[in-house]
């Protein structure tokens, strides 16, 4: 028993990787109900057929960009956790105006609608990249969570409760590297590589679930959490990623070429989770930080103000030590990865 026990739950773009691994834990915890939003009717049928036994489940057709319909799946619902975004970087370059709907206000929406249904807690899941953006998406993300941040101090009487993470790049899925080079060693024998030098915040899906989760339960309303994530070199996946295809398919990896292609439109070298700035208004929370606004920092320090302060500095995959080449491979291995 515990926080999600009997509650009614909306995941709106329950469809994704995450958004089924989330649905799947909430499970162990006994809701009443589980309400997968998302707008692609075939992902939904999908995930029926997967989870055709499970009584729980209910599947609404609905885009997050409009309003009344993400406000009619919101009725009776207790916690609303909201995955639907724009996240691939160059789309989002070429196309702003369309992140911006899905990003920026389909967020809007969900606030609105929460704030309409009094709701008790509503989880935003960000990004590193909003963090010092340099593209469209981060940029997205970043007002995504400003619209969360003040959403706690402007919705009245209402007991609801916004909060955000960050994340880093999920292992394993959709979109992610790691299939896209097990099927390019496969089907074409080389990889493409932006930056050998590139650096990633790693963080598995068991992880990312845990974290929704939890923050989701325990947030005052107004923070953004960041998990303590491992930075990972892509160069060392890239060479683990073909030295365990290539056993596992008794290809011989010398035939395995290395293409570097340069940054894609939007991308950069590295990413941050916390700026300089930020890391003042910051706890340690053992696994994670909470992050406070300086805007409402004097509303939220005090559920902290026991709490150990984060230290002071920018935390971002080009300072932090990569982990080494073996534990990123102990890692793609006990998720299952490769």
């Amino acid at each position: 028993m515990g926080y999600y026990t009997d509650k009614n739950i909306l995941i709106i773009g329950g469809t994704g990787t995450i958004g089924r691994g989330l649905a799947k834990k909430l499970l162990y915890q006994k809701p009443r109900v589980i309400r997968i939003f998302s707008r692609d009717e075939y992902k939904q049928f999908i995930m029926q057929k997967e989870l055709d036994h499970i009584s729980k489940f209910r599947y609404l057709i609905g885009d997050v960009r409009d309003y009344e319909r993400v406000e009619r799946a919101m009725n009776n619902i207790d916690v609303v956790f909201n995955l639907a975004a724009m996240k691939h970087v160059p789309s989002c370059e070429y196309n702003p105006t369309e992140a911006i709907k899905t990003n920026v206000q389909g967020m809007e929406n969900v606030i609105k609608a929460s704030i309409y249904n009094n709701v008790d807690s509503v989880l935003f899941t960000s990004s590193d990249k909003a963090i010092n953006p340099t593209n469209t998406y981060g940029a997205t993300k970043l007002l995504a969570e400003k619209l969360v941040q003040a959403a706690n101090f402007s919705k009245g009487k209402v007991k609801t409760r916004f909060s955000a993470v960050r994340f880093g790049n999920v292992m394993g899925s959709r979109g992610s590297v790691i299939p896209l080079f097990k099927k390019q060693i496969l089907e074409k024998r080389y990889i493409t590589v932006t930056d050998s030098n590139m650096t990633r915040f790693m963080m598995t899906l068991s992880q990312s679930v845990s974290l929704i989760m939890e923050t989701a339960e325990k947030s005052h309303g107004g923070e953004a959490f960041v998990l303590k994530m491992p930075v990972i070199k892509l160069l060392d996946l890239v060479e683990i990623v073909i030295e365990e295809v290539c056993n596992k398919y008794d290809i011989d990896p010398k035939n395995i070429q290395i293409e570097n292609i340069g940054l894609r439109a939007g991308e950069r070298k590295f990413e941050e989770l916390m700026t300089h700035e930020e890391s003042e208004n910051a706890y340690d929370l053992g696994s994670m930080y909470a992050v406070i606004s300086d805007t409402y920092a004097d509303k939220l320090s005090k559920y902290y103000s026991t709490g150990e302060k984060a230290g002071i500095g920018s935390y971002n995959s080009y300072d932090s030590v990569p982990i080494t080449k073996e534990e990123v491979r102990e890692l793609l291995v006990s998720e299952k990865l490769i």
